[in-house]
C-alpha cells in the first residue's frame, strides 16, 4: 500500500485489528443467540433492520460525508452537518414508529410491529453519531473507532443482548442490544472528538454540502435495494423462519468479508482524500488491493464455502442446518462485494460520486425482476442471484474505477490467475481431505482435518513457491506480516510507488 504511505497503512492495520476481535466477539455472540432464539425469532428481526437499514439512509443522508471529502474544514462545516443530521434522524426516527403497523403488515407478521417501534430509536442515535464518526476517520484515528466498534459490541451484545436471549426475552434482546451498542458508540465518539454542537441552519457552504449529501443518499438507496432485496421478497413471499435462516447465513458469510471491507474502505476513503491529485499513487494503492482480493481472498472463500456445512452443523446446530446451502453459495460471492467496496472510494476521490449511483442502476433493475420471479422457489433461489448481484456489482464498480484511474483491466490478469491457481489447489486439497474422514460422518473431524490440510500446502507453497503470490501482494503481506519478509522476498523484489504503477499498465 505504498500509494498511501505510513499513516493509511497505519490505519488499515488498527481497522483490520479492530474488525478481527469484532469478528470473533460477533461469531460468539451470533452463534449462543441462534442457537438460543431459532430461524424464527432472527426472522422477525430481520425485518427490523431491513426496515432499519433503509431509514438509516434517511436520518443520514450523507451530510457528514463532506467532512471526511474536503480538504480542509471550518467549524461551520461541522455544525451544518451536526445540526440536520439530527433533525432528519429525529424526524426519520418519528417516521418509523408511526408506519410501524403498516410496514409490519406489508411483511404479513404482526411480530415484527413493536421490533420495529424500538429500532426506530436508533435512527437518531446513529445520525447523531455521524459527525463524530467521520471526523474521526478524517483524522485516520481507526485505533480509537476500532476500539469504539469492540467496546460498544461486547456492551450491546455480550452484556446486554446474550443474557436477555438466555432469559427469554426473544427478539427484544437483539433489539436491546442493537440499541445498546448504538447509544455506547454515540457517547463515545463524541468523547473522542468533541465538536460544536450550537445548531447552525445555513452558511455558505451549505448547498456544495447537500449536494454531496444528495449523491451519498441515492447512492445509498441503490445500494440497500440491491442488498436487502433479497430479505423483503423473502419476509414477503416466504415467511419468518425463512428469512431468518437466509439471514444467519448472510451475517456469516459477511464476517469474513467484513474484516476485508471494514478495514480497507474507511482508510482508503480517507486517505485516498488527500491523494485527489496524486493519481499514480491512488492507482498504485487500489490496484494493490484488488491484487490481495483477487491471490488470497478468492482461495480463502472457496476454503470458506468447502466447509459451509460442517461450520454450521457445529456451530448453529441441527435446526439450522437449512442455511448450509446458502451460505455456501454467498461465501462464493464475497471476494466481488470486497472489491466493490473498495472501488466506491476511488469514483468519489476522483470526483465521479454520482457515477456509483447511475451505474447501479441496470444492475439494480434486473436484480428485481430476478429476485421477483424466482424467489418464490425459495432461499436457495434467492441465495444465487444474490451472489451473481455481487459479481455483476463487483465488475461494473471496478471497471468504472479502472477507467477513473486510466489503467487498464488487464494489469489485473496475472493477479487473476494467480488465484485461479491457489483457488484450485485449495479445492482439490479440502475435497480429499473431507472424502478421507466423509465415511465417519464427524462435522469436528471433517473441519480439522480439512482446515489443518488447506494451511500446511498453502505454507509450504509459499516455502517453496513465494512468487506464486506476486510482488503487489508480496509486498502487502510484508506490511502487515514482517516475519514473512525472509520467505517472500526470495525471489521477489518489493515494488516502489513508480513500479506499481507501471504494474498497473497505465494508458497512453
Amino acid at each position: 500500500m505504498s500509494g498511501l504511505g505510513q499513516s493509511g497503512v497505519a490505519a488499515v492495520k488498527w481497522s483490520a485489528a479492530s474488525t478481527a476481535i469484532r469478528f470473533v466477539l460477533q461469531l460468539g455472540a451470533q452463534v449462543v443467540l441462534a442457537r438460543t432464539l431459532g430461524p424464527d425469532v432472527f426472522g422477525i428481526f430481520a425485518i427490523g433492520m431491513v426496515v432499519l437499514t433503509f431509514a438509516a439512509f434517511f436520518s443520514g443522508f450523507g451530510f457528514s460525508t463532506s467532512l471526511v471529502l474536503n480538504k480542509t474544514l471550518s467549524e461551520q462545516d461541522v455544525r451544518f452537518a451536526w445540526t440536520w443530521q439530527v433533525i432528519v434522524g429525529i424526524f426519520t426516527m418519528l417516521v418509523v414508529y408511526l408506519l410501524a403497523p403498516s410496514l409490519a403488515g406489508y411483511f404479513r407478521e404482526p411480530r415484527a410491529q413493536p421490533v420495529i417501534e424500538w429500532l426506530s430509536l436508533a435512527c437518531f442515535l446513529t445520525a447523531a453519531a455521524a459527525p463524530a464518526s467521520t471526523l474521526l476517520q478524517r483524522d485516520l484515528n481507526f485505533r480509537a473507532i476500532g476500539l469504539i466498534q469492540v467496546v460498544s459490541y461486547a456492551v450491546g451484545y455480550l452484556a446486554v443482548g446474550v443474557p436477555m436471549a438466555l432469559w427469554g426475552w426473544g427478539a427484544y434482546s437483539l433489539v436491546a442490544a442493537w440499541l445498546v451498542q448504538a447509544a455506547v458508540a454515540l457517547v463515545a465518539k463524541y468523547a473522542l472528538k468533541p465538536h460544536r454542537v450550537r445548531p447552525l441552519l445555513w452558511y455558505r457552504d451549505g448547498a456544495a454540502v447537500i449536494g454531496v449529501g444528495r449523491s451519498v443518499f441515492l447512492t445509498n438507496i441503490v445500494n440497500w435495494c440491491l442488498n436487502n432485496m433479497d430479505r423483503i421478497l423473502i419476509g414477503r413471499l416466504l415467511n419468518a423462519y425463512a428469512l431468518g435462516l437466509y439471514n444467519v447465513a448472510y451475517n456469516v458469510a459477511t464476517m469474513p468479508n467484513s474484516l476485508l471491507l471494514g478495514a480497507l474502505q474507511p482508510a482508503f476513503l480517507s486517505a485516498g482524500s488527500r491523494l485527489q491529485d496524486e493519481r499514480q499513487r491512488l492507482g498504485s494503492a487500489y490496484i494493490q488491493m484488488v491484487a490481495v482480493i483477487l491471490v488470497l481472498a478468492v482461495p480463502t472463500f472457496i476454503f470458506l464455502a468447502l466447509i459451509a456445512s460442517d461450520l454450521v452443523h457445529l456451530l448453529y446446530g441441527q435446526k439450522w442446518v437449512g442455511a448450509a446451502w446458502v451460505l455456501k453459495a454467498l461465501f462464493l460471492a464475497m471476494p466481488a462485494y470486497v472489491i466493490w467496496g473498495v472501488s466506491t472510494p476511488v469514483l468519489w476521490n476522483t470526483g465521479r460520486r454520482n457515477q456509483e449511483f447511475a451505474l447501479q442502476l441496470p444492475v439494480l433493475v434486473c436484480g428485481a425482476f430476478a429476485f421477483y420471479f424466482f424467489a418464490r422457489h425459495g432461499i436457495h433461489a434467492v441465495a444465487v442471484i444474490a451472489a451473481l448481484l455481487l459479481v455483476s456489482r463487483a465488475i461494473v464498480m471496478g471497471c468504472a474505477a479502472l477507467r477513473a484511474l486510466e489503467l487498464s483491466w488487464r494489469s489485473l490478469v496475472p493477479h487473476a490467475l494467480r488465484g485461479l491457481v491457489l483457488s484450485v489447489l485449495c479445492l482439490a486439497t479440502v475435497l480429499s481431505a473431507q472424502h478421507m474422514v466423509a465415511r465417519l460422518s464427524l462435522p469436528l473431524l471433517s473441519l480439522v482435518v480439512s482446515s489443518l490440510a488447506a494451511f500446511a500446502v498453502f505454507a509450504l507453497l509459499l516455502v517453496i513457491w513465494p512468487r506464486i503470490l506476486g510482488e503487489q501482494t508480496a509486498a502487502m503481506v510484508i506490511r502487515f506480516f514482517p516475519l514473512l519478509a525472509r520467505i517472500l522476498n526470495r525471489g521477489i523484489s518489493q515494488p516502489s510507488s513508480d513500479e506499481a504503477v507501471g504494474n498497473g499498465t497505465v494508458r497512453p
